[in-house]
């Protein structure tokens, strides 16, 4: 019986790709999306994964979801966290509701569906979990003290829990994105994208299937001597 995987944010952008291709790698893939129905309609209607509309950053209703999964679908063996939300702002302008709501959905998260999958794994013996952070949560960005406290947060919390995974057949990982070409990139105003662009050595924006082919490499059954690690895809912008 193929593996289940959950995949947040996973009808859209980065998420969509990560879909597709663990679909591709054999996995049987649900993806959770928080309010938009016709884009989640499509999606599956595209591709045959099914979409559950939850609030990744509240902890009951990712308990209800997560129960109502597996018995739909079967025990979740795959979670890949990679919902997330901006809200950017320079501290001078930065308010605590701009700091909670990236904290709660995109940190928050993370412990939100590791939480409540673990016991499973653990009593399965098998586990592939895949955080996905940022390069601006290693490197700062401008703006974005709470997106990169988030980020760089999630990159923490890999590492501590791979630790406790270890012995029990659960790796832990993350993936650092650079700057990717989705609809949110290409919303920044086309004199800022350039600069952008400008500072990667690889000399382009990554594409949604550079991150997923990444995620497909970490959530493989044989990768199971790669833990606690963070895979930077950036085009070379930060090393790291």
């Amino acid at each position: 019986m193929a593996r289940v995987a959950l995949v947040t944010g996973g009808q859209r952008g980065i998420g969509a790709a990560i879909s597709e291709g663990l679909q591709a790698a054999g996995r049987t893939v649900v993806a959770s999306y928080a309010g938009n129905d016709a884009a989640a309609k499509a999606f599956t209607d595209r591709t045959g994964i099914p979409c559950y509309k939850f609030d990744v950053a509240d902890y009951a209703q990712c308990a209800e979801a997560i129960a109502k999964i597996e018995a739909e679908v079967g025990p979740i063996e795959i979670l890949v966290n990679n919902a997330g939300i901006t809200r950017d702002a320079t501290m001078r302008k930065l308010n605590r509701d701009m700091w909670d709501a990236v904290m709660d959905t995109n940190l928050g998260s993370c412990y939100n569906l590791c939480k409540l999958v673990w016991e499973g794994m653990n009593a399965r013996k098998f586990g592939r979990i895949v955080n996905i952070g940022s390069v601006n949560g290693q490197a700062g960005q401008y703006g974005q003290v709470n997106y990169a406290a988030a980020k760089s947060g999630i990159h923490g919390f890999t590492k501590a829990l791979a630790q406790e995974g270890a012995k029990l057949g659960i790796t832990v990982n993350a993936v650092a994105p650079g700057y990717v070409d989705t609809e949110m990139v290409r919303a920044v105003p086309p004199d800022v994208l350039e600069k952008i662009i400008a500072r990667i050595p690889r000399g382009r924006l990554g594409k949604a299937e550079d991150i997923a082919r990444g995620v497909v490499f970490l959530t493989a059954d044989d990768a199971d001597f790669v833990t606690g690690s963070t895979l930077s895809i950036n085009g070379g912008q930060h090393m790291y």
